[in-house]
C-alpha cells in the first residue's frame, strides 16, 4: 500500500514493520521515523489505528490464555514467510495444534 506521496520512510516499510512498532520492538530512531510518517500519512495512520484496536480486542478476549510455545513458533514462522512473500504451506498450522477431545471408553 502506498498513499502516492513521497515520504522519507516508505509506506511499505512502515506497514511491513507495523507490529514491531506496536510491540515496542524497535530502536528509538526507528520509532521516531514511524511517528513522523504517521504524522504525514493518513492511510498509514488509519492502518495503525486499526491494528491498535485489533490488538486491544485480542488482549481483552484472549489475554489470559496461555499459548503453547510450539504453536507460537509455528505462527511466527508463517508470519515471517508471508512478510518475505514466500509460499505458505496449505496445511493449517493451527489445526495441527488444536487438542482433540475423545469420549471416554465405557
Amino acid at each position: 500500500m502506498s498513499c502516492g506521496n513521497a515520504h522519507e520512510t516508505d509506506c511499505s516499510e512502515v506497514l511491513n514493520h507495523l507490529y514491531e512498532y506496536l510491540d515496542d520492538e524497535m530502536s528509538a530512531d526507528a520509532c521516531t521515523k514511524f511517528k513522523e510518517h504517521f504524522d504525514e500519512c493518513h492511510p498509514c495512520l488509519e492502518k495503525y489505528g486499526l491494528e491498535v484496536a485489533v490488538k486491544k480486542l485480542v488482549k481483552r478476549c484472549c489475554g489470559s490464555d496461555d499459548v503453547p510455545s510450539d504453536l507460537r513458533s509455528k505462527v511466527m514462522m508463517r508470519i515471517e514467510l508471508v512478510r518475505r512473500g514466500e509460499a505458505v504451506p496449505e496445511q493449517d498450522a493451527l489445526s495441527a495444534e488444536l487438542p482433540t477431545t475423545e469420549a471416554p471408553s465405557a
